[in-house]
């Protein structure tokens, strides 16, 4: 196989990237396989005036990850954020049961210039509970 061939194939077997890079972007790994979390829906707000209002939904990709998390075009700004991952939605798919039906995290970009990157370890947590009565 010729060097061009190799290269020809190494192409044809990588994902396309997008041109759009979102500034804020997030990835999700569950803890329990050490697998990307691959489905899992993402709400991402941002606070105005006191209240969260919706930018955009996206969902992780088969490497677990949101590159495009932010609407394309989207500006960043200074503030405060909260990033919505649906976890029931996510374990429910999988057959079994979640405790936390979601996960929100919130935070404040001070520099949006930067790039802001949010790794979420999701791990299914089983409860036992114990009831017992003294009479």
């Amino acid at each position: 196989m010729s060097s061009s061939s190799r290269l020809e194939a190494v192409k044809n077997h990588l994902t396309p990237m997008s041109a759009h890079k979102s500034p804020i972007t997030c990835h999700v790994l569950v803890a329990s396989t050490g697998t990307p979390g691959r489905g899992v829906n993402v709400k991402i707000e941002k606070m105005d005036n006191g209240a969260f209002n919706t930018l955009s939904t996206a969902q992780t990709n088969e490497d677990g990850r949101c590159p495009t998390l932010l609407p394309q075009g989207y500006k960043a700004e200074k503030g405060v954020y909260r990033v919505t991952f649906e976890t029931q939605e996510y374990f429910s798919k999988q057959g079994q049961e979640c405790f936390y039906p979601y996960v929100q995290i919130i935070f404040e970009l001070a520099n949006p210039e930067q790039h802001y990157h949010i790794p979420f370890f999701l791990v299914l947590i089983l409860t036992l509970l114990t009831v017992t009565h003294s009479f």
